[in-house]
């Protein structure tokens, strides 16, 4: 695309309601963050994986999910998905997703499910040992409204650029909250039952559209790569929204943070990173003369969190989970943990041994997770 249509492209978004910047609906489009580490994850159901993508898993074969160093010019990271065991024949119900699920005060200005419904263009990269006729779709949190679409596959293991563009759906109901608002999926192999016409909006939950291949699904081994992501207001694509990494970063961990370093992976037997310490200065409870204790801890979130969110720990060294590491013994000992809201939880340690003195002294360590993913 040349500089003139590019700008020509630009004004005619911005015109449509896009802004100059922060324009991309979608959060870690480049795939640079990835909280839940660098490994390849088994799908199985609902399954997160890098930072704001999930997968959708209902079928026979296995598949893995996983940061790939391979990418487009501009882009050093991708999302990788591997067909490691076939499912063949697809049945009806049977299907494979990927998913990007936008918080629905995020996309609220679309206003869906009115007369006024915003035009939407998505643009990505896309990677894939399996040519032909591929699908996702547009659809809200309810799984009741969907816009299957397509997209064509020419070359086999080579990076290609795909753009779908679909007019606002003005019936539905679209939340407008904190919970899911938007959902883009990309089918990877799809049932008749999650297929539908593409190209128009209707009362379903679609995951692709008829016709679409599922060859991925059927051949083993087979690959898709995902990068490059962006989803816009209005009928044109404009060129991709970078940002720095430390913002990227920042949206991330408004539904998933870590004590853990950034490179990894939680329930590692490693205390690098900001892994929460509970010494003296923490034990508000002290009960009975053989230096039994109890400690209270609240640990704040750096970011505000979308909701409350489920909380697990982990051994500091062990990387057991529900995990406590007393530092004088090395042993583990359980933990819980209660009062979890956007901004912080409570940790809650009982009974747990001291060495001499009733003052815990010695102190306990744990890292902790928290996830409010959609």
């Amino acid at each position: 695309m040349s500089k003139a249509a590019e700008l020509a492209n630009l004004i005619g978004n911005i015109n449509a309601g896009s802004p100059l910047a922060n324009k991309n609906l979608v959060q870690n489009g480049a795939m640079l963050v990835n909280q839940r580490g660098s490994s390849a994850i088994t799908l199985s159901g609902l399954t997160p994986h890098i930072d704001r993508f999930t997968a959708y898993k209902a079928n026979d074969g296995t598949q893995t999910v996983q940061q790939s160093t391979d990418g487009p010019e501009g882009f050093k990271n991708s999302l990788l998905v591997t067909n490691t065991g076939a499912d063949s024949p697809v049945a009806a119900a049977n299907r494979v997703a990927i998913l990007h699920r936008m918080e629905g005060q995020d996309v609220a200005h679309l206003e869906f499910g009115t007369s006024s419904a915003k035009t939407i263009t998505l643009s990505f990269w896309v990677k894939s040992s399996i040519t032909g006729t591929h699908g996702g779709s547009f659809g809200n949190g309810a799984n009741n409204r969907a816009y299957p679409f397509t997209y064509t596959i020419s070359s086999s293991d080579t990076w290609e650029h795909k753009t779908i563009t679909a007019a606002g759906d003005t019936t539905g109901t679209w939340a407008t909250d904190n919970t899911t608002g938007l959902q883009v999926a990309w089918g990877l192999g799809v049932g008749t039952t999650n297929s539908g016409t593409a190209g128009s909006w209707e009362s379903a939950d679609r995951n692709s559209a008829t016709g679409a291949t599922t060859g991925f699904l059927t051949t083993a081994n087979a690959t898709w790569y995902l990068t490059g992501v962006q989803l816009e207001i209005g009928q044109n694509e404009t060129p991709f929204e970078h940002e720095p990494f430390g913002r990227t970063y920042e949206k991330c961990e408004r539904y998933y943070q870590k004590s853990y370093i950034h490179t990894e992976k939680p329930g590692g037997s490693s205390n690098a990173g900001t892994g929460t310490y509970l010494g003296s200065s923490y034990v508000q409870s002290i009960y009975n003369t053989t230096y039994n204790q109890q400690l209270y801890y609240m640990q704040p979130f750096r970011t505000k969190m979308r909701a409350a969110p489920t909380i697990n720990s982990y051994n500091v060294y062990l990387g057991t989970e529900d995990g406590l590491m007393h530092y004088a013994s090395g042993t583990n000992h359980g933990a819980s943990f209660s009062y979890q809201s956007e901004n912080s939880f409570r940790f809650y340690g009982s009974s747990l041994s001291s060495t001499g003195n009733n003052n815990g002294g010695d102190g306990y360590a744990f890292h902790w997770v928290a996830d409010a993913e959609l």
